[in-house]
């Protein structure tokens, strides 16, 4: 029975595998596909709407950031789910990842919803920040998945009980994800398009710009796999290096 053990110990601490060449050719699809959907965004002529104006081009941004986040914290969750069922380290570790590069693009959605805010809705009051529900929704939920990582932090020596129980709340924290972000909003009175009282943008936007907003959805999900694939990859070798000097 030792050596079965000793392989089942093995398989669950072995540090997760990327294939680089798959790796390689995906990073270079993703750089080409939004080179060419940012060359897009700006040459492209669009109409001019009332009160967004040329700030319409940021829909090739902002409303991106949230889809590749939610697409991140989904990847998350996945392997969170992954790890309680296995207790595979490698699952934790991909996990994690996905958890940091969605916090990112949560990050720079919120900042990029704040300028377009500030230039369009909030132009006359000089107001940054308005607590829109839906501003206010995002902010709640970068806070949910920020305490994932502050709860990782308090269980820092304890890599089984924390991988276990931080898992639990991730999944916790995917599951409020489309309540807080999708759902409630739509229920109350807000400025974004969408809520209550209010037409979806599909409805307000020209048919010229689905041309570059879904090429560049698709663009920013492919560049989250990028950058989860990249820190996958450093976390697996700083695993190694660690095994190495032990």
């Amino acid at each position: 029975m030792a050596p079965l053990a000793q392989t089942e110990l093995s398989e669950k601490v072995r540090p997760p595998q990327v294939n680089l060449r798959r790796y390689r050719w995906v990073r270079n699809g993703v750089l080409a596909w939004l080179t060419m959907v940012l060359a897009g965004a700006f040459l492209l002529k669009i109409p001019r709407l009332r009160i967004l104006e040329h700030t319409a081009r940021n829909l090739y941004f902002h409303v991106p950031m949230w889809f590749a986040m939610m697409a991140a914290f989904a990847v998350a969750g996945y392997h969170a789910a992954g790890f309680l069922r296995s207790g595979r380290r490698a699952r934790d570790v991909r996990a994690v990842a996905a958890a940091r590069v969605g916090t990112l693009f949560g990050l720079v959605g919120i900042v990029t919803g704040m300028v377009w805010a500030r230039f369009t809705w909030y132009q006359s009051s000089g107001l940054w920040w308005n607590f829109d529900p839906k501003q206010t929704m995002a902010a709640a939920q970068l806070l949910i998945f920020g305490a994932y990582f502050v709860l990782r932090s308090a269980l820092g020596g304890q890599p089984e009980k924390r991988g276990r129980v931080s898992a639990v709340y991730l999944l916790f924290a995917v599951a409020v994800m489309p309540f807080l972000l999708y759902v409630l909003p739509r229920q109350m009175q807000s400025l974004h398009p969408g809520a209550e009282g209010n037409p979806a943008f599909s409805e307000i936007t020209h048919p010229i710009m689905r041309v570059i907003f879904y090429p560049s959805v698709a663009g920013f999900i492919g560049l989250f796999w990028v950058l989860y694939t990249q820190r996958v990859r450093a976390a697996a070798l700083e695993m190694r290096s660690v095994v190495r000097g032990s």
